[in-house]
């Protein structure tokens, strides 16, 4: 009996650390990326881009929020991803607001830079989503970092699709388009992470 506890707290353990190393691998690309997108966007002046950049930077702290409660209680765990949800509540905000001065300073982004950069994002959120994936359906922690990481590769293909737009039409409201898609996106991932996060925490259920 003794040598199962003992066990059982060591493929614990070893699990969390497992958790632990892909969270500090996807926290590490999405900065980059982060990084990438808001100089891709600046240079471009692509709304997509920028609401690329914005997401990619609230999963970062998303991750950093996973990390922080690995080994927690549910309780503590749900109320994270309470955090989470209301992080991409936030980008959602944020890209409204984007779309919003777009449609007051409209412009013709340069589909080459926003190109390149959708390409380079959605090949690195493609590596996130494969780390991830074992994880999606786990506790609400991993599971949230999971969607969050779903939500980055359909952004990606979005923002790629966003460059084909202006590229043949040589014309701005592609791109505002696919940063309206990208915004209902957020919106409705920020509505299933509160949900989910919400019930976990008031069944208090492991």
């Amino acid at each position: 009996m003794g040598d199962s506890c003992c066990s059982g707290t060591v493929d614990i353990r070893a699990m969390e650390a497992r958790q632990r190393r892909v969270l500090m691998i996807v926290l590490a690309i999405n900065i980059a990326t982060f990084v990438m997108m808001l100089s891709a966007a600046l240079y471009s002046g692509s709304s997509s881009l920028l609401s690329g950049s914005l997401d990619n930077l609230g999963d970062a702290l998303t991750y950093l929020l996973s990390l922080a409660v690995i080994g927690a209680s549910h309780q503590a765990k749900a109320k994270v991803a309470l955090v989470k949800g209301l992080l991409i509540f936030g980008a959602a905000v944020a890209v409204a607001a984007q779309i919003g001065w777009r449609l007051t300073h409209p412009g013709v982004p340069i589909f080459e830079a926003i190109g390149i950069a959708a390409v380079l994002n959605l090949a690195f959120n493609g590596i996130c989503l494969w780390l991830l994936t074992p994880y999606r359906d786990g506790d609400v922690n991993m599971a949230s970092a999971w969607e969050c990481s779903r939500n980055d590769v359909y952004e990606g293909l979005a923002v790629l699709l966003a460059a084909v737009g202006v590229w043949l039409f040589d014309a701005g409201w592609p791109d505002l388009l696919i940063a309206a898609a990208l915004l209902v996106m957020f919106l409705r991932s920020a509505w299933r992470v509160l949900g989910s996060a919400w019930r976990s925490y008031k069944s208090g259920d492991e």
